[in-house]
């Protein structure tokens, strides 16, 4: 009985804020030290009845994942842009745009990255042009953080520095009498502002109560230090004024005809501030941005004055599956044929979260392409392999009596874990990519059938509180993957490296939040499908703006060889992936899962053309990925498409990828538009 009733419990998404409870012999746990501005509105799923549900699940202990620097009490922040200012043995850099910032064994850097474009790379540069050293050597500790803002602490001194995505200003507030050198500097006083010239830029500093003298800044206890770099166009003495100290970030969105989204800079006395734009939000409306510009390896970077970004980003469908209703008698024979022989070779299901994803979410698809055809038969059998293994994966005892094809929560990094992880899963890297396709064959397969969707809620739904939670609570952190400011995801759950967090497959990310749409539909729950379409929306904009479509007059890719970038961190954009050298591996990283949900793929014709052909130029569309690298041709136009699926008549299996089958890849071509 227990599974029912948790399922009745989660179905209510709307209800007034309530607070989560810790798993068992568990202290309860912030996802940051309190701060104003925080995210608004009901949560999108029921928290009561989330915490209920975690509970049901084995409880473990999970990896070390190393949070060194992570102050007592908080939410680890895996998949974040300053993960790495929190993990591991050493501080990695990160980028919170326009600057790069490091933590450092004698103080704190920050600078306005170099931009460096070469044939396959868009390189930030990770040397900060100016380094403040603190009278004592440091330790620091990550002691709070929000939407897009994150406050490093010194225990040593108690002296903290805040940083932001898209604030020009570093602040640092004194916990005792600090002095700061900074070797080189040399500051030099113009009015209340000081300057110095480091490298090609031109920093300021100001504050209250500040002795400056040569390299040297002594700030006065319980006093402030802000410092800024000087945008191109930009007037000094106005970016002073506008040096208000922020006292937290949040995001708050909504879903009408368009995605809309309100990134708010909360500072003190509710005054203006200046805030960076990246190219996607000034070309979905954000306003006001005249204050100056900044290189990044994203593109210029506009200043605006105001309290808040704001931008919209166009919807896009969620679909369970593809629309087979125009098809001819002669395709839909030659579909029926090949579904048969795909069903009858069909493998064992994987049990790692990543393969065994995708294998869910292929059949799911496959699926949906029988019952259109009246294949009886080979629905019969694709839904009770699909069920008979949702069924396990769903089992909130799985992992309490078997070692595969189940969850458990872990009670160190707090998130779901499946028992058989890949890619570093364990490691919370990838997990929207994984849960995503969970989702979406629960989606798919639940839609119609409301007693699957009541029993696989109690796990399902802990899936899609892992990713896509909001607000945080004691247990999940909100959006754990989601960077609001980026508009989209990061995949490395630590983010060890000095170039920052990354993502590679854009398409999976995009799939990963059409599957948790289609997956609140059959739950019922509307502010969890809108939560789902809202990052569906942005992730796509983001996707198409910096991976697949970005605009290539922008100065930023003048000596970029290629017409994509497959693999992009905080610091560095590279033509490149984490498992194949392969052209066409490149685009169908960015193409993978082809779903009946990838309309963001469609929309210029030529730009399709140009990054097939660049994909296909070696060694054509028969080679690993050719079926990717067809569904995406096809969306070109219409004599696209009929060549595309003249050739998927005739390449050899190895065209076929393991999360799909050439009767979808047929099915595909022939139901997609002209």
């Amino acid at each position: 009985m227990r599974a029912p009733r948790l399922a009745a419990a989660l179905t209510v998404a709307a209800l007034a804020l309530a607070g989560c409870t810790a798993g068992p012999d568990q202290a309860p746990i912030s996802p940051s030290a309190p701060r104003p501005g925080g995210a608004s509105g009901s949560p999108v799923l029921a928290p009561d009845a989330v915490a209920e549900a975690t509970r049901t699940l084995p409880q473990r202990d999970g990896l070390d994942l190393k949070p060194t620097r992570l102050a007592e009490g908080l939410l680890p922040p895996t998949n974040r842009w300053f993960s790495g200012l929190a993990f591991g043995d050493t501080p990695q850099p990160v980028f919170p745009l326009p600057y790069v910032f490091s933590l450092v064994e004698d103080g704190f850097g920050f600078g306005v990255p170099v931009v460096v474009t070469t044939g396959k790379t868009i390189m930030g540069s990770n040397d900060p042009a100016l380094d403040l050293v603190l009278p004592q050597r440091p330790s620091w500790q990550v002691s709070a953080y929000d939407e897009a803002s994150v406050t490093v602490t010194d225990t040593v001194s108690g002296g903290a520095v805040t940083i932001a995505q898209g604030s020009p200003y570093v602040w640092f507030t004194a916990g005792e009498e600090t002095t700061l050198s900074a070797a080189g500097a040399g500051w030099r006083a113009e009015g209340d502002v000081w300057r110095t010239k480091l490298g090609n830029d031109e920093y300021a500093l100001v504050g209250e109560g500040l002795v400056v003298s040569g390299d040297d800044v002594t700030v006065p206890a319980g006093g402030r230090a802000t410092w800024f770099v000087l945008p191109a166009g930009g007037d000094a003495t106005r970016l002073a004024e506008l040096a208000v100290p922020l006292e937290g970030t949040s995001a708050h969105w909504s879903v009408d005809d368009q995605a809309r989204i309100r990134l708010v800079y909360a500072t003190q006395g509710a005054r203006p501030t200046a805030i960076a734009a990246l190219p996607h939000h000034t070309a979905g409306g954000a306003s006001g941005c005249e204050l100056g510009t900044y290189p990044s390896i994203f593109g210029t970077l506009a200043l605006c004055e105001g309290t808040e970004l704001a931008w919209t980003a166009p919807l896009y469908a969620a679909r369970a599956g593809l629309d087979l209703s125009g098809l001819a008698d002669a395709e839909r024979e030659e579909l029926a044929t090949q579904l048969a022989a795909d069903v009858a070779s069909a493998q064992p299901h994987p049990a790692d979260t990543y393969f065994g994803g995708k294998a869910l979410y292929r059949d799911a698809q496959l699926w949906h392409i029988a019952r259109q055809l009246g294949a009886t038969e080979q629905e019969q059998v694709l839904r009770e392999r699909l069920v008979s293994t949702l069924d396990r994966w769903m089992d909130p005892d799985g992992c309490a009596t078997g070692d595969a094809f189940c969850f458990t929560y872990d009670t160190t990094n707090r998130g779901i874990v499946g028992r058989t992880p890949s890619f570093g899963s364990d490691e919370f890297n990838d997990h929207h990519f994984h849960y995503g396709y969970f989702l979406y064959a629960g989606g798919v397969l639940a839609a119609e059938d409301p007693e699957l969707a009541e029993r696989w809620a109690p796990v399902m739904d802990l899936l899609a509180a892992d990713i896509a939670a909001s607000p945080a609570s004691d247990l999940y952190p909100e959006r754990r993957t989601f960077d609001v400011y980026a508009s989209h995801s990061w995949a490395s759950g630590t983010s060890p490296f000095a170039d920052g967090n990354n993502q590679e497959s854009s398409s999976e990310a995009v799939n990963a939040w059409a599957g948790l749409t289609l997956w609140a539909r059959a739950r019922g729950n509307a502010p969890l499908a809108d939560h789902a379409r809202w990052m569906h929306a942005l992730e796509a904009q983001a996707a198409r703006a910096y991976w697949t479509d970005f605009d290539r007059a922008d100065p930023v890719y003048e000596g970029l060889a290629h017409t994509i970038l497959p693999l992009n961190f905080g610091g560095k954009r590279d033509y490149a992936t984490w498992f194949s050298a392969e052209p066409a591996a490149a685009l169908a990283i960015l193409i993978i899962p082809a779903s009946p949900s990838s309309d963001h793929l469609a929309g210029d014709p030529e730009r399709i053309r140009a990054n097939v052909a660049e994909a296909t130029a070696t060694r054509g569309f028969d080679q690993q990925y050719g079926d990717y690298l067809l569904m995406y041709a096809a969306l070109a136009g219409e004599e696209d498409r009929a060549e595309a699926l003249a050739t998927a008549r005739e390449v050899s299996d190895e065209a076929i990828d393991d999360g799909s089958t050439r009767t979808y890849l047929l099915a595909f071509l022939m139901s997609a538009a002209s």
